[in-house]
């Protein structure tokens, strides 16, 4: 069986936490590591989290020393993981049960090695809000119009990220990653089940239109090498 490395950065999200860790610790497929990246200065969650992590040895912490952002988290997770998949789970979402099982058998079945999930949108109080249907992309063009890419229901082979990382921006660094892999020829295939749930929440950095607005102009400007108009 092949070892998958979960990623987790951790920021503020208490609440949530125990049940994003439950649906890792839940799935059919047992043979994982999970990676929290305590990502706040403020150490006052952290005896919870360390408390979450007897309840299982495949729970592994890292603790940073300053906020550095969930990119430059993840890629610390990277660093330190030692499978040979990467999935990545934000503290706020769910998977269902079947979720590593079902990907890691698509990746073998389609010969990939990037993948996501179709995925429902939830919020605060996990009522659902919509979905989202997984596409595949084989080239930049696909995907630069809108990131329907899911961070939670992405697995990765770790030969992938030989030489990539998350940007350290704090938002979209998800997206200038899986641009940056399809410029290098690698495909991100689609699966249609829905084995994720994201959470929406207002507070959110992604949440703000202006934010958005000069994220979106920072990716296409100075990673995509497109000009100002």
């Amino acid at each position: 069986m092949k070892l998958v490395s979960i990623i987790i950065p951790y920021y503020k999200k208490k609440k949530f936490l125990k049940e994003a860790i439950y649906s890792v610790l839940n799935q059919s497929y047992r043979k994982f590591e999970i990676i929290i990246v305590y990502d706040d200065e403020d150490l006052s969650d952290l005896p919870y989290i360390q408390e979450l992590k007897k309840k299982d040895n495949r729970i592994k912490i890292l603790i940073n020393k300053k906020n550095l952002g969930a990119g430059i988290s993840r890629n610390k997770g990277i660093k330190f993981s030692k499978g040979n998949f990467l999935a990545f789970l934000d503290a706020d979402d769910i998977w269902h049960k079947d979720k590593i099982k079902y990907q890691l058998n698509f990746l073998k079945k389609n010969n990939c090695k990037v993948c996501h999930t179709s995925y429902l949108i939830i919020d605060e109080n996990k009522m659902i809000k919509g979905k989202r249907e997984a596409r595949s992309f084989n080239n930049v063009n696909q995907l630069l119009k809108s990131c329907d890419i899911g961070l939670s229901t992405v697995m990765i082979s770790r030969s992938v990220l030989k030489n990539l990382r998350f940007s350290n921006r704090k938002t979209k660094e998800d997206f200038i990653l899986w641009l940056q892999i399809l410029k290098n020829k690698v495909s991100i295939i689609g699966m249609k089940k829905n084995l994720v749930k994201w959470r929406k929440l207002s507070n959110s950095l992604s949440a703000s239109s202006w934010q958005k607005i000069i994220d979106g102009f920072y990716v296409y400007y100075r990673y995509m090498d497109f000009n100002f108009i």
